[in-house]
């Protein structure tokens, strides 16, 4: 009688031994997805340059191997244009137009790196430090930005090096919803199994 009485609970037991085992499988591939969408390198972020001439926002941190893209939103031509004295002595000087310096990004702007309404201009940094550039044109009145490159961004604010939650490769997804509705049926099935199944108690 008391091993008939015995044999459906250690059934049990063992079973939610077994699922909590996969349920920790489960959950170590999510968070290796989120680590390798955490990781940095191929971001895209997306700075506005406005009529209002500003640049939007005009402080960004991001992560090394991060691509931003400048965007201006409205009708008045800008450019991007490095400090060639403000940013870190191994990075590359970067402007729209494509100068090799600030000096010659003043002298050939606007023939050379105007960047007219809805159209984009962009640079990948891949060196840690801090960035100053402005707008050619309206650098007197205030146009004028910074980007932090570090792979330890300050939380918080929109200066952030992610908003909202770290992208997540497709394939990623995929595999772990597979293995939670794996994980479901299996719980599902050993418990009506065990609650319905065959009578223990008899043979």
């Amino acid at each position: 009688m008391g091993n008939q009485s015995l044999q459906p609970d250690v059934s049990r037991r063992e079973f939610f031994q077994v699922a909590a085992g996969a349920a920790g499988v489960t959950g170590t591939v999510g968070r290796a997805a989120a680590q390798e969408g955490d990781g940095g390198g191929g971001e895209t972020v997306t700075i506005d340059m406005t009529d209002d001439l500003v640049f939007d926002p005009d402080e960004r941190t991001i992560a090394p191997g991060t691509t931003v893209v400048w965007e201006n939103v409205g009708g008045v031509g800008h450019s991007v244009t490095a400090y060639e004295d403000e940013i870190p002595a191994e990075a590359e000087f970067f402007a729209s137009g494509g100068s090799e310096s600030e000096e010659a990004a003043r002298g050939a702007y606007p023939q050379q790196g105007d960047v007219a309404g809805g159209e984009t201009y962009e640079h990948t940094f891949d060196v840690e430090g801090e960035y100053g550039y402005f707008c050619i044109p309206h650098e007197t009145v205030g146009m004028v930005a910074s980007l932090t490159v570090t792979t330890e961004p300050q939380g918080g604010g929109d200066g952030g090096v992610q908003e909202g939650l770290p992208s997540v490769p497709e394939g990623l997804i995929t595999l772990g919803v597979g293995a939670a509705a794996t994980i479901f049926a299996v719980f599902a099935f050993a418990y009506f199994f065990l609650k319905y199944g065959g009578d223990y108690g008899e043979g």
